[in-house]
């Protein structure tokens, strides 16, 4: 068994982990709150965006938009990984890295785009390339960040180095399960934009509405838009994941460690325990012995005893007394 000492450092180093372990959860519980209210408030002018898309296509009949060409042949194929900047989040990383091998392994020419730390040091590690790093874009996901991807990213697939583009990130289906995904950024695909008719309380209305000067010019300033918010939904889920998942990691951390606490206090109170009976089994046999040794008839026998007083006097004490007494002063 361990010492009394060895019990409570223990205890006193489990304590502060779990102290550290609770911040975190509390942490990263506010900011996920934070992250979904910033995509909240989004949301609906990149829905508004989305809507618009929709009705030129429907109105406008075939709209030819370079972001939408699908190119054929030996394609070059760009994955924008979204991973995190930090640890201590289960299997959130390993999730999203394990399915970005496996479309890299898929995919003979392709070029690589990181988001996070733990990817670049991941892909670094493994010796695959990495055609740029977004730094400080995981842990601070801004429409900022996001039209800066969706312009770069842009710019090589209209130039020609890149005839697709996906994002690998991660889907926040429910708070209990997060999901990794991959979403086709570009071309754009006709088939994301579901036409549905508005609606006022008294039932549907048609409508048609004139884009001036052209459906086709109001497509060229929209589009970007429309990018620049999948980019930034896609970089705010993969930050309410991991989120999420450092919640759920620091939530059992600190429910083992309050278990481990509870062991450690019962370990130590039986530590305790032992250790006062053995003291006490120690004082009744040294009584016991001494008691014997007066007791023994070759003992010698004892002329006087001598008490001393606080005052630094001394008083005798009746031998027959003394003899008898079972006082820790013989």
């Amino acid at each position: 068994m361990a010492s009394i000492k060895e019990i409570r450092t223990r205890i006193n180093s489990v304590d502060q982990t779990l102290k550290i372990t609770n911040a975190m959860y509390l942490i990263s519980s506010s900011k996920m709150r934070k992250a979904r209210q910033q995509l909240n408030n989004v949301f609906p002018y990149f829905q508004k965006i989305q809507e618009t898309i929709a009705d030129i296509l429907h109105h406008s009949g075939r709209v030819e938009h370079p972001l939408m060409e699908q190119r054929g042949g030996h394609r070059k194929v760009g994955y924008i990984v979204v991973t995190s900047d930090k640890g201590l989040c289960s299997s959130y990383n390993h999730n999203i890295l394990k399915l970005a091998e496996e479309k890299l392994a898929q995919t003979p020419n392709f070029r690589l785009f990181v988001i996070g730390q733990v990817g670049r040091a991941y892909f670094a590690h493994r010796g695959i390339p990495v055609q740029e790093e977004f730094l400080y874009t995981a842990q601070d996901p801004t429409v900022t960040r996001a039209r800066d991807i969706s312009e770069e990213v842009t710019a090589l697939f209209l130039n020609g180095e890149l005839d697709e583009v996906h994002m690998i990130y991660t889907h926040m289906v429910s708070p209990l399960l997060i999901r990794p995904s991959v979403y086709q950024l570009l071309p754009l695909d006709i088939n994301q934009f579901e036409y549905s008719e508005p609606e006022y309380s008294g039932g549907r209305y048609k409508r048609r509405v004139t884009y001036v000067p052209s459906a086709h010019k109001v497509m060229d300033k929209i589009v970007p838009g429309y990018l620049k918010g999948v980019v930034f939904g896609c970089l705010v889920e993969s930050f309410c994941s991991e989120q999420n998942a450092r919640m759920t990691a620091m939530d059992s951390s600190t429910k083992n460690a309050r278990d481990m606490i509870r062991r450690l206090s019962l370990e130590f109170n039986r530590a305790r325990q032992s250790a006062i009976t053995q003291e006490l089994t120690e004082i009744v046999a040294g009584s016991q012995q001494k008691i014997q040794r007066f007791n023994t008839p070759d003992s010698p026998s004892i002329q006087q005893i001598y008490m001393v007083q606080a005052d630094g006097t001394m008083e005798a004490i009746c031998p027959d007394v003394a003899q008898t007494a079972t006082s820790p002063l013989l």
